[in-house]
């Protein structure tokens, strides 16, 4: 059959996904991954076929001019207590959600229904933000299922907010998602349905502790890590003699957001008095920002990840869905340190509820307090043990590979 990915052009987003379209290829399928024009070479780098669809005006660009944005209550969808939520706040949160969903989707949306027309897939795995392709999915009867790189606050999220509407009087019922995609789904002759914002299934990847539940269909899949190209350093053939701690704090912030919202060189200082090796994964840019390197660090560029982190004690990073993930899978304690966007407090918390891990939001995050965490998780033994747990309950899910056949058997059934 034919599969279509869709992502927005966030590497993030596509590294999540592209162990799935993988083994859709593996399995015989003919398999293509959209999105913006300018982010095709990324998408052809991980050996996918890349069609580019609308123009690259999408709202990466606004975001280094817009750095505290990550700091407004609206963008984090971390509290799902109905105790806690109010109507008038998460309306306030759905007008900024759908304002920026469109920002991202609205250029590609024309083109991708277009490509879809012509290309005909039987099934569209999107990333839970590219609405866009469950828009073109609708247009030519595709089945189609979200590939989460979230915990699924989206789902929930959604739930919620439609009970609180429903309680509302006629007159105040808003719905702003609803109105945005029930206009796109018009001009394709159909109708609104709870489908084109959580998908007619779910990849979930986190395991059922972590996972949020929802009334949404859920397909269980091991996460994979991805990291792109890269070379495995020589120096990881010899094993750490001490406990080894990384720091990675992504790509997003400083591509995106114009910088990091920690600094490494801070970070870098807290730690140098602990017996302890740190590895600082950075980007180029990000390695001209430190002045000095204490004694107990290594600096390292383009190191993937899921090749490091096999011999970490520890890892510290900036909340992201792929460093997140990639410990898990590997069973190494970690050290969130994030803004409150999206999902992030919600997976930190959950971490260190589950004993795997600390939360520390950004702004309580000095060098002390991330010197006193780290020195704990690689003291106390209780952090491993229990992110060993999260590992084999990680891994106990099925493969890529494995979910193969049922998304087969769901495109069919779809049809």
């Amino acid at each position: 059959m034919r599969v279509l990915f869709v992502t927005l052009p966030e590497k993030s987003h596509l590294f999540c996904m592209t162990p799935i379209a993988w083994a859709m290829r593996a399995a015989g399928h003919e398999v293509r991954v959209a999105s913006s024009p300018a982010f095709t070479d990324v998408i052809a780098r991980t050996g996918m076929t890349a069609v580019g669809v609308g123009d690259d005006s999408n709202i990466s660009s606004a975001m280094a001019q817009h750095r505290e944005s990550q700091e407004v209550e609206s963008v984090d969808w971390s509290e799902l207590d109905p105790a806690k939520l109010t109507w008038e706040r998460e309306l306030e949160r759905a007008q900024m959600g759908a304002w920026g969903f469109a920002y991202y989707n609205e250029p590609m949306i024309g083109d991708l229904v277009a490509f879809a027309r012509h290309w005909r897939p039987d099934l569209v795995v999107w990333d839970p933000l590219t609405y866009a392709g469950a828009l073109a999915a609708t247009a030519v009867g595709a089945a189609h299922v979200r590939s989460m790189c979230f915990a699924d606050v989206w789902a929930m999220k959604r739930q919620l907010f439609t009970k609180l509407r429903d309680e509302q009087p006629e007159d105040r019922r808003e719905d702003p998602m609803a109105d945005w995609l029930g206009a796109h789904a018009d001009k394709l002759g159909a109708a609104f349905s709870e489908e084109l914002i959580t998908g007619q299934a779910t990849l979930d990847p986190l395991p059922d502790r972590l996972s949020v539940p929802s009334d949404v269909r859920r397909i269980p899949v091991r996460f994979v890590p991805y990291n792109g190209p890269a070379v495995v350093p020589d120096w990881l053939a010899e094993p750490p003699a001490r406990p080894r701690v990384c720091l990675s704090l992504g790509a997003a912030n400083t591509e995106r957001y114009g910088g990091d919202y920690v600094s490494k060189a801070a970070i870098l200082e807290a730690l140098a008095d602990l017996d302890v090796e740190v590895v600082a994964a950075l980007l180029p840019v990000q390695v001209q920002e430190l002045d000095r390197v204490p004694d107990n660090a290594r600096v390292v560029e383009s190191v993937p990840l899921h090749a490091l982190l096999p011999s970490c004690a520890a890892l510290i990073h900036h909340g992201g869905f792929g460093s997140y993930a990639t410990a898990l899978v590997h069973g190494v304690p970690q050290l969130c340190v994030s803004t409150a966007v999206a999902d992030q407090t919600l997976r930190g918390m959950g971490l260190q509820q589950a004993g795997a891990g600390l939360f520390l939001p950004h702004v309580q995050a000095g060098p002390q307090e991330i010197r006193d965490a780290v020195a704990r998780l690689v003291s106390e033994p209780g952090f491993a043990a229990n992110a060993a747990s999260l590992r084999d309950e990680a891994l106990d899910r099925p493969t890529p590979a494995q979910v193969v056949t049922e998304l087969e058997r769901f495109a069919e059934v779809a049809a």
